[in-house]
């Protein structure tokens, strides 16, 4: 079975199932390593290393703007999510951010320690100072320049 993982997902493995076809990101790989994870050094020889086309990029940059999104992930995770979007290949992964995206755009994905998220989310950027709602991330609130929080939408 072809199955693209994230970091998540790999730290919740020991060893690859003998029937995964794995592929990775190099963001994956920068942060396996950054964690200094002792699996590592086993599972890196395993896995495939590929990149995700720049459609495929733009297509779930776009998701997670409609989402709300944009802000919770990051570029690796927006990679990963691309590169199983343009491979139609399950995403292993115990993120609940990149799990609620890969719902939106139609991606599966399989959970290996968490529960996985029950329902798709979206979000909206509520400023800690004047209490206003937007729909879009900014650093800070182009009101006031208070800090923004993510909520629910209602």
């Amino acid at each position: 079975m072809r199955v693209v993982l994230d970091t998540s997902g790999l730290f919740g493995l020991e060893q690859l199932p003998p029937d995964w076809e794995a592929f990775v990101t190099e963001g994956v790989l920068a942060e396996l390593r950054r964690y200094g994870d002792r699996r590592a050094e086993t599972l890196i020889p395993l896995l495939k290393v590929s990149q995700a086309t720049s459609g495929s990029l733009a297509v779930v940059r776009e998701a997670a703007g409609a989402t709300g999104d944009s802000s919770r992930l990051s570029r690796t995770d927006m990679e990963v999510l691309a590169l199983a979007y343009e491979l139609k290949a399950p995403l292993v992964t115990d993120d609940y951010s990149i799990q609620n995206l890969a719902a939106v755009l139609k991606v599966e994905y399989i959970p290996r320690n968490m529960k996985g998220i029950a329902k798709v989310v979206r979000w909206n950027y509520l400023c800690t100072g004047c209490g206003r709602v937007f729909r879009e991330s900014h650093p800070d609130c182009p009101v006031c320049g208070s800090p923004l929080r993510t909520t629910r939408k209602r």
